[in-house]
């Protein structure tokens, strides 16, 4: 397990040296969560980094990472545990002898632990990273008893008591905005938009996701997502995408962008057929001719 770092500057080393680049804004917000153990919300477009936020910070403390993946519809008892009554009715037939009871038949050999129930235990290797992923998916009566549970950092499951956590896990909340979340709950939690970066960044983090691509083929590639942003879309390529197409192109063996090598793969950049339509051909020459006019005008 690695200590919690001391400084906000170290805090950014940390993620960085995961190859996750960030700006001293988002690391300061980290870096007071651990320092004062309050949940983080992040909120922004899909694909700029939120979740994996949470997943680069398990792997750099040595933390196991706790998914809460959200949905409509999600309640308390599928967030916290379930019984196996597969298994209960087995025992109860095995038995046969009326001899089994509730004290028997609602224990831990039974109790299907559901993420928040995993985040509140003990863990050799310390509090846990719980990520409650898409938060905004969620209906709101889910979210009043996540105010709940993320105050006192304890759960109740009627037959066995109450679990609280010996150590409150470190929270991500995430959201991509499909509605408000509730003052109530942001109250609670540190905040922060996360953007799309600005060129350099994107740049720098493609160096870090992606070093196999050349660094003409990363300035290209950048340009021309960072240009795709301002066209108008049904949705904007996140940096995910961003990662993902210069991965596509280099194992293409591509070293620079063309409008042929565009054309190819602009599936790994658009996922709407609208926004490729609308993209293919001379307009993807055109965003292309400007990425590169930039780049060179401004000394990118």
């Amino acid at each position: 397990m690695t200590k919690l770092p001391t400084s906000i500057d170290a805090t950014q080393t940390l993620l960085s040296d995961e190859n996750y680049i960030c700006d001293r804004s988002l690391a300061t917000l980290v870096y007071l969560s651990l320092t004062l153990k309050r949940p983080i919300f992040l909120e922004g477009e899909a694909g700029v980094g939120k979740t994996e936020l949470a997943k680069t910070l398990a792997t750099a403390l040595g933390r196991d990472l706790i998914r809460l993946q959200c949905y409509e519809g999600l309640d308390a008892s599928s967030a916290v545990y379930e019984w196996n009554f597969a298994a209960q009715m087995i025992a109860l037939r095995a038995a046969g002898d009326g001899k089994t009871s509730e004290d028997t038949l609602f224990t831990d050999k039974y109790l299907i632990k559901r993420p928040l129930l995993q985040a509140m235990e003990p863990n050799p290797k310390g509090p846990p990273i719980l990520l409650i992923d898409e938060i905004d998916r969620t209906d709101e009566p889910f979210e009043a008893f996540l105010l709940e549970a993320l105050s006192d950092y304890q759960v109740t499951i009627p037959e066995l008591g109450t679990f609280k956590a010996p150590e409150p896990p470190i929270v991500i909340l995430t959201s991509n905005r499909t509605r408000e979340v509730h003052d109530a709950l942001k109250r609670r939690c540190l905040y922060h938009w996360v953007d799309y970066p600005g060129f350099e960044r994107e740049v720098e983090i493609l160096r870090a996701r992606a070093p196999e691509a050349t660094e003409i083929l990363s300035r290209e590639v950048v340009g021309f997502i960072q240009h795709l942003r301002d066209e108008d879309l049904f949705k904007n390529p996140g940096v995910a995408e961003t990662i993902d197409w210069a991965k596509c192109l280099v194992a293409l063996d591509a070293v620079a962008l063309s409008p042929e090598v565009i054309a190819d793969t602009l599936g790994a950049v658009l996922k709407y057929q609208d926004d490729i339509a609308k993209i293919a051909g001379s307009e993807a020459t055109r965003i292309l001719d400007h990425a590169r006019a930039n780049i060179a005008n401004s000394g990118l």
